[in-house]
């Protein structure tokens, strides 16, 4: 019986206490949601790439969030009440979330994409070769270099053809409003 009465004392306190909290203000200079999507998905892949190798990325000298900031022409400030405010709107934040993960998943196809091309790429590559040394069992003449090298050349064309679509899919910074 105590434990229950305890129990029920607890519940109510907790219950009374969340009843004061206050809910952010929504800031004079929010971040909008559009803009807040961008933001949040460039500072998450700025992150994973930092813990991916920390020594790699430390050298670089980017600061990655004032980088960000810059980029995006926000201040940190600006950023944290902006979070704070969609964060005690959940709806909205949620919605943000959401679209940052799809946003991702669509990145990873296209990345997946982009990796079996480039195998393709090298497969073909080492097939050429393959192929060309087949037919006559020792080296190759110069004609037959510059051919592959000419496919070669081509199929890189391609795979960088391919690289600069992923990086051109990649968010970019929308225009102040």
């Amino acid at each position: 019986m105590l434990k229950k009465l305890f129990l029920l004392f607890f519940i109510s306190v907790a219950f009374a206490a969340c009843q004061d909290v206050e809910k952010s203000e929504r800031p004079d200079n929010l971040i909008p949601e559009e803009k807040m999507i961008d933001v949040i998905a460039e500072i998450s892949l700025m992150q994973s790439a930092r813990n991916f190798n920390k020594r790699i990325f430390e050298n670089t000298g980017i600061r990655g969030q004032d980088y960000i900031f810059e980029k995006y022409d926000i201040d940190s400030v600006q950023f944290k009440r902006s979070n704070d405010y969609y964060a005690d709107n959940y709806e909205i934040y949620q919605r943000i979330y959401d679209s940052v993960k799809n946003r991702f998943e669509k990145l990873k196809v296209e990345l997946d994409t982009l990796q079996k091309q480039e195998q393709r790429i090298k497969d073909s590559i080492a097939k050429v070769k393959r192929d060309s040394l087949g037919k006559r069992g020792d080296s190759l003449d110069p004609a037959e270099e510059k051919e592959i090298e000419e496919i070669s050349d081509s199929l890189i064309e391609e795979k960088d053809s391919l690289n600069r679509r992923v990086i051109d899919s990649l968010p970019q910074p929308r225009s102040r409003n």
